[in-house]
């Protein structure tokens, strides 16, 4: 028997608390994905380290957004029982995971975003989503780190892993506009110092980049168009496919726990 899609009351909290929460948990199983196939047993073990990291944001965020709808929702359902045009994830964090190159870039792309956002979000009036950013600040610092060094090493490694690099960048860069882009109910809580506003972040994000990628001997593109669309549930053929196997057993098994 299909298994029904939940239904979501998208009170510009939930949206919010929501939109995390898909980014993390993507972007988590993506770098699951390289379990077992990444290229060095380390790396291995860091990638599947960095998923867990997001996955647990994912699960914090989806069990604020639980209790603040009020409804018969709860992390799991938010998890394996919404359709894709009900996920608002980034683009740029459900780009499959391509070469290890892509993978490093499409993660320092969003670390570099996601350490200085939950830094500020560590100010924020709303004590739940201020205590989320300050246990997650603690990870998405590392992770910076660990995907600053990969950029570093690649791009001023081999002639093939700074072409590789370099083609990741030019890529997956119309991906990263997204992260700056608000809607009006995301403006509200901007007002209401309960989110932040992501403009404020960009200068800061460009600049972390622009050192590390000078440093790899790489370049980023001077091209200013942007992807949109994941924020509002218009999605890339990737997400579906990635849903697929995210949510198989609950869609086969409904209701199946451990």
């Amino acid at each position: 028997m299909p298994v029904a899609n939940i239904q979501v009351s998208e009170t510009p909290l939930v949206l919010y608390a929501l939109r995390r929460a898909d980014d993390a948990l993507i972007l988590g199983h993506r770098l699951s994905e390289w379990c077992g196939h990444a290229p060095m047993l380390e790396e291995d073990m860091a990638l599947s380290n960095i998923a867990l990291d997001l996955i647990g944001q994912a699960r914090e965020l989806y069990g604020y957004a639980a209790r603040i709808e009020g409804e018969d929702n709860d992390e799991d359902k938010f998890a394996y029982l919404r359709d894709v045009r009900q996920y608002r994830n980034l683009l740029l964090v459900e780009q499959p995971n391509g070469d290890f190159a892509q993978t490093l870039v499409r993660q320092f792309f969003y670390s570099a975003f996601a350490d200085f956002y939950w830094r500020a979000m560590m100010t924020s009036r709303d004590t739940t989503l201020a205590a989320i950013a300050a246990k997650s600040e603690k990870e998405s610092a590392y992770h910076l780190r660990h995907a600053s060094e990969w950029i570093i090493r690649l791009g001023d490694g081999t002639d093939e892993s700074h072409a590789r690099a370099q083609a990741a960048i030019d890529h997956l860069w119309a991906f990263t506009g997204e992260m700056f882009a608000v809607d009006e109910g995301e403006r509200a809580l901007i007002d209401a110092d309960i989110a932040v506003d992501p403009a404020s972040l960009r200068g800061r994000w460009l600049t972390t980049l622009s050192d590390i990628v000078s440093e790899a001997t790489l370049e980023l593109p001077q091209n200013g168009w942007m992807q949109q669309g994941g924020r509002s549930g218009r999605h890339s053929e990737h997400l579906g496919h990635l849903l697929s196997e995210l949510q198989s057993m609950q869609r086969t098994f409904p209701g199946l726990t451990w």
